[in-house]
């Protein structure tokens, strides 16, 4: 497995491959892998020649007081855990290599409507963020195939809508959710939970998958759905930032008559922010 930090070093290893016909399957993550990453990680080593995993915390997709300075660092682990599934390059870049005109200068990728609700809605920079450092890793290790989990279901649809705007060569795969047992999606982020809001924390599942028995069984409408739903978990001790119906191919407002709908919520327990969804295909049912 090669572990590289420098533009030319992962240039000459994907030029490298790329004249020996091989394709590459990329998966972009900030590291303090868990098994969700890991199921990406399976999908790429299936699907491409070469698997390349980034790890890098992309200080430009947080905003002003989030926990950018906290987020977990254990590279030294991810590096084993990478090694022994498989993995052919790392890709840890260096910030300033990265971003030569700085954090605050450097060029910034907008995609934009779909980048402005929901989690765009209350951190306004941040899919800007994930769009700019990811096509600064598709231009440098050129991937034929990208892995996103279906946890970040806007994030992945924000990078879809800029590789179909910008006629990228890349197709963008999604993963389903990987969960705990007890239903809880998995997150590095879950690493921040005490034991007891941890607890706390498995009854998002349990809302949404309630709201879609209620969605399917049509007894109330999509927006008495949510309103229930972000009582319940504001009841049970989070602070909803939103908790919504949507059409699952560009996330507008549901209608009675669409058929293929996600159920997205934010929540915060304490310090932590918490996001989880389950989609719903009522042509199905």
């Amino acid at each position: 497995m090669k572990i590289i930090s420098d533009l030319k070093g992962v240039r000459d290893v994907v030029r490298e491959w790329k004249s020996e016909g091989q394709s590459i399957g990329l998966v972009p993550t900030m590291g303090n892998l868990h098994e969700g990453h890991l199921s990406l990680i399976t999908g790429a080593t299936a699907r491409a020649d070469r698997t390349a995993v980034s790890i890098f915390v992309n200080p430009i997709q947080f905003g002003h007081g989030e926990d950018y300075e906290h987020y977990p660092s254990t590279l030294e682990q991810d590096l084993t855990v990478l090694s022994n599934a498989g993995v052919d390059l790392v890709f840890a870049p260096n910030l300033r290599e990265l971003y030569p005109a700085g954090i605050e200068a450097d060029t910034r990728v907008t995609v934009p409507d779909i980048s402005d609700i929901l989690c765009g809605e209350s951190r306004p920079s941040h899919f800007s963020g994930v769009a700019t450092v990811v096509m600064k890793l598709f231009i440098n290790v050129q991937p034929d195939y990208a892995f996103f989990g279906e946890k970040d279901y806007q994030q992945a649809l924000v990078v879809k809508r800029m590789v179909s705007d910008l006629l990228l060569p890349v197709e963008i795969l999604t993963l389903p959710i990987i969960r705990e047992k007890s239903g809880l999606a998995m997150s590095s982020r879950n690493g921040y939970l005490d034991a007891s809001e941890k607890k706390v924390a498995t009854e998002i599942y349990k809302v949404i998958v309630n709201a879609a028995t209620m969605v399917k069984s049509r007894v109330k409408t999509f927006n008495e759905i949510e309103n229930v739903c972000e009582r319940i978990l504001n009841q049970a001790g989070f602070q909803v930032e939103y908790f919504s119906i949507r059409r699952q191919e560009d996330l507008k407002l549901a209608k009675d008559s669409d058929l293929n709908l996600i159920i997205l919520t934010a929540a915060w327990i304490g310090d932590t922010r918490l996001i989880d969804n389950v989609r719903i295909n009522l042509s199905n049912e």
